[in-house]
């Protein structure tokens, strides 16, 4: 651990002289200039040639280093140092691609060549990757500089951002709170400037909930439109996890013109090529530019965890703001949420009662902010067990009971029958989804995010909190979130009188959880049906429009 943190900093020390280098050549570029233009903008303005895409690297790179966000938050755990030989490249090319000279960050766990895929943990440090991912290759074919990899939380199970190796990264909006997880890295550093794009994944809302706590855009693609290649790192159950839960990579940015941006740029020639097992369907113009009038469902809490009161406030304003621009809104009550977090998502995840997890341990230290989950993930069977029978009749949100008593069920079942029921279940759970979304006649859906920003330590302790999230992972719906509000006096004296859905220790500890956010970006959610990725940003766009007017 103590080598990896070194060739860290050594990696920075490396892009720290690399900017000065340039700064010190270049007396005259307009580094504040180009640090405050959106991502169209700077697009626009490296494709015409009025910026040069070494201005732009440069003054990113300045940017980490110079108002120090990563010495404040802790987010980068390497320099990616062949982005320079890359942008030598790309003055060369006769063809400009969409992301033109635009320098992204990239997720830890995410291949990039001459790099490691740490997951947080120490097994994975001496494992360099001899070649770029999928998504990175077709980035850099699009012009894009990938030129820094960002922190994540031990694993990536946890919706905190802290690892042993590289440590804790912080909130840039409020150092006493968590950056969200597991993009947590990602947020950090786009919220704190240091990134205009960064690549994040989404299992249970890991590019959702750092996007809501950090107050920026982000969007869940479904499943296959942007692959998740599974690699080395991957912690749960391998069969029973792809089953239940659809994974995904997707963008993070601070406003959702970036995010279109960046599905256009993806869904191309070169994706589908090197990808054939994504479906050729490049980005739907007319669809993301109609403004024709929507018919919205929404909900303003589950029936499993209450929102926070800044969020149902935020999805009351937003409902309103809609209805006066002339959409139409519908109340939608998403059917059987217990049955989903429990049966589908869950169990889904832990089908083998955490061992493989455990497992994946071995020779590791466990981060503090997870120890709180892995002490119940390695209980012996028969504790587990005991512990089921005795609390789950009283304490009905006891979320590891809902899974390690799985492994009860396993030894009547094979493991390929199991499986198979799964599945089915997920699928006849869908079906029922879609049917309740159809009947009345519905576009899009707005509802709830995680929010505000958590309080250290908490995200560990509320895993049954992503349920908000989650659902659309286990349908395999696109969803995105984008900042509408801020977190008023007024809704921190309400939260004084939070009491939660069922009163247990949960919503005790989530009441706890969001305590002392006022000022901080309060974000809502919005989904489409699968495919309907254009028809999802569309929506974000609408939102972001009438909520920033």
């Amino acid at each position: 651990m103590h080598e990896a943190r070194r060739s860290r900093d050594l990696a920075l020390e490396r892009m720290e002289k690399a900017a000065r280098r340039f700064k010190q050549e270049n007396p005259g570029t307009q580094t504040t200039h180009i640090l405050s233009l959106t991502m169209v903008e700077l697009a626009e303005k490296l494709k015409e040639g009025s910026l040069s895409p070494e201005s732009v690297l440069y003054s990113y790179m300045d940017k980490v280093k110079a108002l120090e966000v990563n010495r404040e938050v802790n987010c980068l755990t390497d320099f990616i140092h062949g982005c320079e030989d890359q942008l030598q490249k790309l003055k060369k090319q006769k063809e400009k691609g969409l992301l033109y000279g635009i320098p992204i960050s990239i997720k830890d766990h995410i291949n990039c060549k001459g790099h490691i895929s740490s997951g947080g943990m120490v097994k994975f440090l001496g494992q360099v990757k001899e070649e770029d991912s999928v998504i990175v290759q077709v980035l850099k074919h699009q012009g894009a500089i990938p030129f820094v990899k960002t922190n994540i939380p031990q694993t990536m199970i946890n919706y905190d951002c802290s690892n042993l190796i590289f440590g804790q990264t912080l909130n840039p909006l409020n150092h006493q709170k968590s950056p969200g997880g597991s993009s947590g890295g990602e947020g950090a550093l786009i919220a704190g400037g240091g990134s205009i794009l960064g690549i994040g994944s989404d299992v249970a809302g890991s590019i959702r909930l750092p996007s809501s706590f950090c107050g920026l855009c982000g969007l869940k693609p479904t499943g296959n439109r942007i692959r998740y290649i599974p690699t080395s790192v991957l912690f749960f159950h391998p069969v029973t996890f792809v089953l239940a839960v659809t994974p995904m990579l997707g963008p993070m940015a601070r406003d959702v013109d970036s995010l279109a941006l960046c599905m256009r740029a993806l869904l191309c020639e070169e994706m589908f090529r090197l990808d054939p097992t994504v479906p050729p369907i490049p980005f739907n113009e007319e669809v993301y530019t109609s403004s024709n009038p929507l018919r919205i469902g929404y909900y303003e809490g589950d029936g499993y965890f209450q929102p926070s009161p800044s969020m149902k406030r935020a999805i009351q304003q937003t409902r309103k703001l809609l209805q006066d621009a002339g959409h139409t809104l519908v109340p939608f009550a998403p059917p059987k949420i217990d049955y989903m977090v429990d049966e589908l998502f869950t169990r889904g995840i832990f089908s083998d009662g955490a061992a493989h997890l455990v497992d994946c341990f071995k020779g590791d230290i466990v981060d503090p902010n997870l120890k709180s989950q892995f002490n119940t993930y390695r209980l012996p069977a028969l504790v587990k067990r005991i512990l089921a029978f005795l609390l789950k009749p009283i304490v009905r949100r006891f979320f590891p009971l809902l899974f390690l008593c799985v492994s009860t069920d396993l030894p009547l079942l094979s493991n390929r029958h199991f499986c198979h029921l799964l599945y089915l279940s997920s699928q006849v759970y869908r079906t029922e989804f879609i049917a309740k979304w159809r009947k009345l006649r519905l576009d899009v859906i707005l509802c709830p995010a995680l929010g505000p920003a958590f309080n250290h330590g908490y995200a560990g302790k509320l895993f049954a909190a992503t349920s908000y999230t989650n659902l659309y992972n286990v349908l395999n719906f696109p969803a995105g979130v984008v900042p509408v509000s801020t977190v008023t006096r007024a809704d921190e004296e309400e939260l004084k009188h939070y009491q939660g859905h069922y009163r247990d220790p949960w919503d005790k500890r989530l009441k706890e959880a969001v305590e002392g956010a006022v000022g901080l970006p309060v974000a809502v959610q919005r989904v489409a049906l699968p495919w309907q990725e254009e028809l999802c940003l569309r929506f974000m766009k609408e939102v972001e429009m009438l909520a920033h007017n």
